[in-house]
């Protein structure tokens, strides 16, 4: 049975085989990710030195085994590397801000004022309630990236009187749902911080090339609501008695919007200006929006200390898989795996582009089962060699440096929006049902975010077609 095998695989191609699926079923039991991570990694370890090590030369003519590598001198050297170079990477300094402003913002009574302005506006006609909805979705987008803080409250404030006004359990499910996710994508994203230490390129290119792309995938739920509202009147019905629109009414959501604004502007303003790297603006919106909260009445020592807390904990949680990722690539390098992953995936087309395609493929199916964090620390420094070396004809405008690698991170991000939607891991389901009212059960949530998954695959199309959503902005700025 070992000769057969080994007919069509190596003794090291079958190990990282069993690496991911053992990381994959320890998932599935429950096992927190950052344990599952150093669990696997130490007994492949184990398995490496104990095991394979004393019996290679029986392998030697069946199957092909190269020397793993793995020694207690280099476990002890990655200790340095671990605390040395992702602790105290600045880049990451940005992390625990922007995840502070995120929470503070939620915190500060804006949203709520920009949904009852908004309502009075909007609600008043055919599909309203969605749109007020969606464009709410994109100015908090644009102002934190904290996905559950967003869904959570989105679903509190919308849901109640989207059921009051008797519209599509699916449709206003999914319409809170895709909304509360867009800051996933819309910078100042946390998702970006990640991947610029992850890709060793600029937060700023980053920010930057996924503005765009995140704009045009707002724009598409609108576009749908719109005409789905024609379509289908009965799933958005108006209200059955609309109440005349005053200038006080345009006014107040002016004043509503202000305070977001503001603060994407000190955030993003100052990062596009050049006035700010992305880790100073995070500093200065983690600011801001505790001046917003304080200007609110709503900044008092009980609200500081919940804010600080979910902050220490979204943090450490993600650190501490960053850790745990990276003892695991460790162990998977000393496999070959990244060799192998990179061989398999190059040699599955020979054109470029088609390569892409296949790596966002696999993506959007890692989707269904891991989160963003998993994703995008684990598989994201093992496809940058693969786009490195791909000839792709990405336009830089000659001020953006590896175009190629802004753009695809970006399409990797578009592509990212589908897991916080596609079950069973969709963590915005599960969100949105904790605070769903009695009646509005998992399958209406599932059905409503079917039309809005297309859209985002929609988007990613666009994106993928035109390179330049994602580089000409960065460009720009930098030719300014």
């Amino acid at each position: 049975m070992l000769g057969f095998i080994g007919q069509f695989l190596t003794l090291n191609e079958i190990a990282v085989m069993a690496l991911f699926g053992t990381f994959i079923w320890m998932l599935f039991r429950g096992i927190p990710v950052a344990i599952a991570l150093v669990g696997v990694s130490l007994v492949f370890v184990l398995i490496a030195e104990f095991f394979l090590d004393p019996f290679r030369g029986q392998f030697r003519g069946i199957i092909e085994f190269d020397r793993t590598g793995i020694s207690y001198q280099r476990l002890q050297a990655l200790s340095g590397r671990l605390f040395g170079n992702i602790v105290k990477n600045p880049v990451l300094v940005a992390l625990p801000m922007f995840i502070f402003m995120g929470l503070m913002l939620d915190q500060s009574g804006v949203a709520q004022r920009m949904m009852q302005s908004m309502q009075k506006l909007f609600g008043q006609l055919r599909g309203g309630l969605s749109l007020t909805v969606l464009l709410i979705g994109i100015i908090l987008a644009a102002s934190t990236g904290v996905i559950g803080a967003s869904v959570t409250l989105l679903g509190v404030m919308a849901l109640p009187a989207m059921m009051k006004q008797n519209y599509s359990k699916p449709i206003a499910t999914g319409t809170i749902a895709s909304a509360g996710t867009l800051g996933i994508l819309i910078p100042p994203s946390i998702m970006l911080v990640i991947m610029s230490d992850q890709l060793a390129i600029s937060l700023g290119d980053l920010f930057m090339g996924a503005l765009f792309p995140g704009l045009i995938l707002g724009g598409l739920y609108i576009v749908f609501i719109i005409v789905y509202g024609l379509i289908n009147p009965h799933a958005m019905p108006a209200p059955d008695k609309a109440e005349e629109i005053s200038l006080a009414d345009v006014r107040e959501v002016l004043l509503a919007v202000l305070p977001p604004l503001f603060l994407i502007l000190l955030v993003l303003g100052s990062i596009f200006a050049g006035l700010a790297t992305p880790t100073e603006a995070s500093g200065l919106g983690a600011m801001g929006a505790t001046l917003l909260a304080l200007a609110n009445g709503r900044l008092n020592w009980a609200v500081m200390r919940d804010v600080s807390r979910s902050t220490l904990n979204t943090s450490g949680y993600i650190i501490g898989i960053f850790l745990a990722a990276n003892f695991f690539a460790f162990v998977l390098r000393r496999y070959g795996g990244d060799e192998i992953v990179q061989h398999l995936v190059l040699s599955a087309f020979d054109d470029p582009y088609m390569t892409v395609a296949f790596i966002l493929f696999i993506v959007f199916l890692l989707g269904f089962l891991l989160d963003w964090i998993e994703i995008t620390i684990i598989i994201m420094p093992l496809m940058l060699p693969i786009i490195l070396a791909l000839d792709l004809a990405v336009p830089g405008f000659g001020q953006v440096r590896d175009p190629s690698v802004v753009w695809f991170a970006i399409l990797v991000a578009v592509t990212l929006q589908t897991s916080f939607l596609t079950p069973p891991v969709g963590f915005a389901l599960f969100y949105l049902k904790g605070v769903c009212p009695p009646g509005v059960s998992l399958t209406h949530i599932y059905k409503g975010i079917i039309p809005f998954v297309l859209l985002q695959l929609l988007g990613l199309f666009i994106v993928f077609e035109f390179p330049a959503l994602t580089t000409w902005l960065p460009s720009a700025a930098y030719g300014n």
